[in-house]
């Protein structure tokens, strides 16, 4: 009875550990080309499938060096295994790395078709890329390299406010946010078996936003530093005020919305540092706040 007993405890504790949902950074910097932060990019891990959230410059490398053929710890994040991607907006630091991650997990085995959700112009931006890069496509598919006809092919769906996904893993709500002008900018909600983890793309200060993330297990939350911001030319103070969100405004927002984790990503730092952010965050936000880095991993 007591062996029964074990069996089924470590069946269940396997089972738990398995299907644990984790955060994994792999982009946290802005345009700005920080060796140490490429652009933005995440990954939320769960019952060992992978869902990317933005795909900037660097994804696929970043992501590989969590995979246990470089040396990591995830099975999902082996690139042939990147099979689904979600994009906030369109801006270049966060869609750049959109032709790796079509062809790239392709050439090193995977063979289905990658699926991706994002707002309009997603289509246009992988059917072109595939088009620049036709001649590689076919001298892959018939010259002597071993090749299958599924893995380069992008299946795209645009999208609006609501739920834009769903399977046994995972959910997944857009909800548009205020990133200047620019229409169709979202930040999306993950709901999983045991996560509820909120990205709030590219905005600023959004009252959506605060309903949408509260009492999320983690917040994902763009910024810049207000000690920065003060050092700025005029124009660009009116610019980063209409599509970012100050330090201490980020505080605020975690303030009204209670995130067990409050996670500051695509930073802005403008010459301050760290200290600078979370001092700025803690006038009015008391709970647990991280500083994204490239390749960290959040449970």
């Amino acid at each position: 009875m007591k062996l029964k007993t074990l069996s089924l405890l470590l069946i269940l504790f396997s089972v738990y550990s398995f299907s644990e949902t984790k955060l994994a950074i792999l982009g946290s910097g802005t345009p700005n080309p920080d060796p140490n932060r490429n652009g933005s990019s995440y990954a939320v891990i769960t019952n060992g499938t992978a869902y990317l959230v933005d795909f900037g410059p660097g994804v696929v490398r970043n992501a590989s060096a969590l995979s246990p053929t470089w040396g990591g710890s995830l099975e999902a994040m082996e690139i042939q295994n990147l099979n689904y991607a979600f994009l906030t907006h369109i801006h270049s630091d966060h869609s750049a790395g959109l032709s790796d991650l079509i062809l790239s997990p392709w050439v090193l085995g995977r063979d289905e078709t990658l699926k991706l959700f994002g707002p309009k112009g997603l289509e246009d931006m992988a059917k072109y890329i595939t088009k620049a890069y036709s001649q590689d496509i076919d001298y892959r598919i018939n010259g002597s390299q071993p090749a299958n006809l599924e893995g380069y092919k992008t299946e795209v769906t645009e999208i609006s406010e609501g739920k834009i996904y769903e399977d046994k893993n995972v959910k997944v709500e857009a909800f548009s946010i205020n990133h200047g002008s620019l229409d169709n900018s979202f930040g999306f909600v993950f709901t999983t078996e045991d996560k509820k983890i909120v990205f709030s793309g590219d905005t600023a200060f959004s009252k959506k936003l605060i309903k949408k993330a509260r009492n999320a297990d983690i917040l994902v939350h763009e910024v810049y530093s207000e000690e920065g911001f003060k050092k700025k030319t005029k124009d660009w103070q009116i610019y980063h005020k209409a599509h970012h969100t100050s330090s201490v405004d980020v505080g605020i927002i975690a303030k009204k919305s209670q995130p067990k984790k409050l996670v500051l990503s695509h930073i802005l730092f403008w010459g301050s540092d760290e200290e600078s952010l979370l001092t700025d965050v803690k006038k009015n936000f008391d709970g647990e706040v991280i500083v994204a880095k490239d390749l960290m991993i959040l449970e």
